[in-house]
């Protein structure tokens, strides 16, 4: 199966391009990723991940957060070789990287935020788009719920797991 063709690959595409749903988009393909044998910072996931969380926080008015994890995203975009030559097809990567170096310097900039759209060109791809989207919640773009999503949700399972690790010494 092609990468793109994962079914959290596609989620993200809907999260991502449906409603700029950035943070679940970021939620996803973490988890995704991880899936992945021996996954690596160095994985082309990551450009995505990054790409997902610092338009978050462009959108969220982080601009320095922003601008961090745009640079990153584009930097590991720009570094995928022809090991991951997949990665590069099915979606339109010159667009894609021109769109990211737009996003950062608009960021420098300190310009209002602006969505982007991740462009592929797979009759496949779309139809699994398609269908998930279906499958999906799509929430209001601008809602608080998509805008501060990651204070708005229960983490009381993230603080537990962080307070047994500083009790251990870990």
């Amino acid at each position: 199966m092609h990468p793109y063709y994962h079914p959290l690959f596609v989620e993200f595409l809907v999260y991502f391009n449906g409603n700029q749903d950035y943070f679940e988009g970021h939620e996803v393909l973490e988890e995704y990723w991880k899936t992945i044998p021996g996954y690596a910072k160095s994985h082309p996931l990551t450009a995505y991940i990054l790409l997902s969380t610092g338009m978050y926080h462009w959108r969220r008015g982080n601009l320095e957060g922003a601008y961090r994890t745009i640079d990153k995203s584009l930097q590991r975009f720009l570094s995928i070789d022809s090991t991951f030559f997949e990665y590069k097809e099915k979606v339109d990567f010159k667009k894609l990287v021109h769109d990211i170096e737009c996003a950062r310097s608009a960021i420098m900039r300190k310009e209002s935020f602006r969505k982007m759209k991740i462009e592929y060109n797979s009759d496949r791809l779309s139809e699994l788009v398609q269908v998930t989207q279906q499958n999906l919640p799509l929430l209001t773009h601008g809602s608080d719920e998509v805008i501060h999503k990651h204070m708005l949700r229960d983490r009381s399972d993230i603080l537990k797991l962080r307070n047994e690790k500083k009790k251990s010494g870990r």
